[in-house]
Order: structure tokens, then sequence, then C-alpha cells
């Protein structure tokens, strides 16, 4: 799949203001304080950095300064850390729903974006940068040549969004670690990287304490549920190593393609009708639009006898809070509640 995860930034500054940085956590489950970012000298006094990226130990040795990202949900986890003045850019579609009305706006306004198509080495080039923060097929790609070695090769560094690491259970397979897991990686190796631990682990704690919460209220009956992203002849859906599965996991559900060792794939509907799904939940993006969406699927023959198409529980999510992203845990939140209305037929 060519969707997913799409870009990133960040900012930094010296040691003695971190010490006293007020974490504001806010919004989409969290959001950190604007003031005071990173880096700075004390970063740069502590590199080089190690750090394990999708299996490998990779060192970095500075504090990138101008990062590129690829997509809404990497951008934004440079943005929940506070670092987009670490930012070169970022590249993603225009099919992310209204980013003026999340807690990360004025970081939106403030770094270019950079390109509305796909990332290149060529965007990275123009934009000067020094790091591209991107996923596997979020980005990188064997195909479009755009690779952490062949930016190397151009004395650009990477790092790899962990749920798109290849899992190495099959070919292209994506998926190392639960989908909540990754993001809490993430935000802790990035914020080694950048030299905000301190940030980085108060919103991981924040994201536990929210996920917890909304686990704790999960229903007695635990609905069935399909994430459907797109497609007609076959759909494209999510894994136990895409964000769905942790989200629908931990809001009380019961993810009918759990037993799928990867992150976003192709299925067939024969699958989809024998799990007999009680609810079916909508990735809200592209140019397909949700209510095109779930127009096909309750006009779509084979699905007339499927449990959430008779009992019309079709649910919209936008594709931000599907990925992995600072949205996660608040999509939790808002799913469970959701699902807690869900009847066994």
């Amino acid at each position: 799949m060519t969707h997913a995860p799409r870009t990133a930034r960040r900012r930094t500054r010296p040691a003695a203001l971190l010490a006293a940085l007020a974490l504001a956590l806010t919004g989409c489950g969290a959001q950190v304080a604007k003031e005071p970012a990173p880096a700075g000298d004390r970063a740069a006094g502590q590199h080089p950095v190690t750090v394990t990226n999708c299996g490998t130990r990779t060192t970095y040795p500075r504090v990138p300064r101008r990062v590129v990202t690829n997509d809404v949900g990497i951008t934004e986890i440079m943005f929940a850390l506070g670092l987009e003045d670490r930012m070169a850019g970022y590249v993603m579609p225009d099919d992310k729903g209204d980013l003026t009305k999340v807690p990360w706006k004025a970081a939106y306004d403030k770094v270019p974006w950079l390109s509305k198509k796909a990332i290149t080495k060529e965007i990275a080039l123009d934009a000067k940068a020094d790091l591209v923060f991107a996923g596997w097929n979020y980005g990188f790609g064997e195909g479009s040549g755009v690779t952490p070695a062949s930016l190397k090769k151009l004395g650009i560094d990477a790092y790899v969004l962990t749920e798109s690491c290849h899992n190495g259970t099959g070919a292209g397979a994506r998926g190392v670690m639960p989908p909540l897991e990754a993001l809490y990686t993430d935000l802790a190796a990035l914020g080694k990287l950048f030299g905000v631990e301190d940030r980085a682990q108060a919103l991981i704690r924040t994201y536990q304490k929210q996920v917890a919460d909304a686990a704790d209220r999960a229903p007695a009956h635990r609905p069935t549920v399909f994430l459907y992203d797109d497609g007609r002849d076959k759909p494209l859906t999510a894994g136990r190593y895409a964000g769905p599965h942790d989200i629908i996991t931990k809001a009380g559900g019961d993810h009918v393609m759990k037993d799928l060792q990867d992150s976003w794939t192709t299925v067939g509907w024969e699958t989809v009708v024998a799990r007999d799904p009680e609810v079916i939940v909508i990735n809200n993006y592209g140019d397909t639009s949700a209510a095109q969406k779930k127009a096909f699927l309750t006009s779509y023959a084979p699905l007339a006898g499927v449990s959430a198409i008779k009992h019309h529980r079709i649910y919209v999510m936008d594709y931000a809070e599907l990925v992995e992203s600072p949205r996660n845990p608040t999509a939790v939140s808002d799913l469970a509640r959701y699902l807690r209305g869900v009847r066994s037929a």
C-alpha cells in the first residue's frame, strides 16, 4: 500500500531550559508546550547518539536541524515532541482532513508544506535536509529509489517509522511490534535523538494512561470489528501490526483480521463475509469520501448478510487517527464510547 503515515517536524534548545520545561498535554492524546524546545547545546554535547530503528542500531553524528517528514502521522509525532523548529518541511497529500482544527495548527502554519505528491530525493536535497523521517511504503520504497541507503549516499540520515518496519514473515510484510508500542518506541528514540527525553517520556505516560482508562471501560461484549480502508475488488485493511489493531482491541473490540501478520494489506471479500463483523470502521481519506465508501459497502451484494451492514453499524475515523500518530490514544477513547453502545445481535 502507498498509504499511511506521511511526515514530521521538530525543534530544540539549551539544557538549562529543558529542566524547567512545563508540559502542556492537550488535544489528541497530548501535546507539549510550545515554549522552550530542546536540543541545542545540550543535545549537541551528547552526540553522536545511537538508537535502534527497525532492529538496526543507527548512529546519528549530530542533532538533525533540517528534518523532512513524510505523511501526517509522522509529522505530528514531531509536532507533539515540540520539534517544529528542527524541520525543513513536510510532504503529504492534501486528503488528510482539516489541519486547522488540530492541536498542532500553529506548527502546520510554521513549517513549509514541500509537496502534495510523493517524497523524492530531489525534494530532500532542495530542502537541504539532514534527516528524512518516513516509513516503508510511507515514503521509503525500493521502487521509488528513496531509501535510507540511497539518502545516506547523499549525506542525508534517515529514521524509519516503526509501524512500517519489515517483519521478515513475508515479502514486503511490515510490522515488528504492537502498534501503540511502535508509537512509544518512536517517541522514546526521537526524544533521545533530539535531546527531549523528558518530553517524550511525559507524552508516553499520558498516552498510556489514556489508553488504559479506555480499556478499563471496555464493554463486556467485545463486538467484532473490520477496518475498511478502500478498494472495490479487494479491500485494503489492517493486520495486527497496523494502528487499527491496537485501537480496536484497546477500545473493547475484537479485530477480525488480527491473524494477519502484516500492517496494511489486502484480503478477499469472502474472508470479510466469513468473519461477519458486527462493526465496520471506515478509514476516511483519499479521493473516495467516507460517504462514498459507506454507500459502496451498503450496496455491495456480497456484504448484505454481514451483521455490520444489516444493523447499520458503520463508524468513520480519520486517517490520522488510524496510522501511527499522537492521535491514536484519543482514537481509542472515541471508538470505545461507540463500541459500548453495540449490543450482540
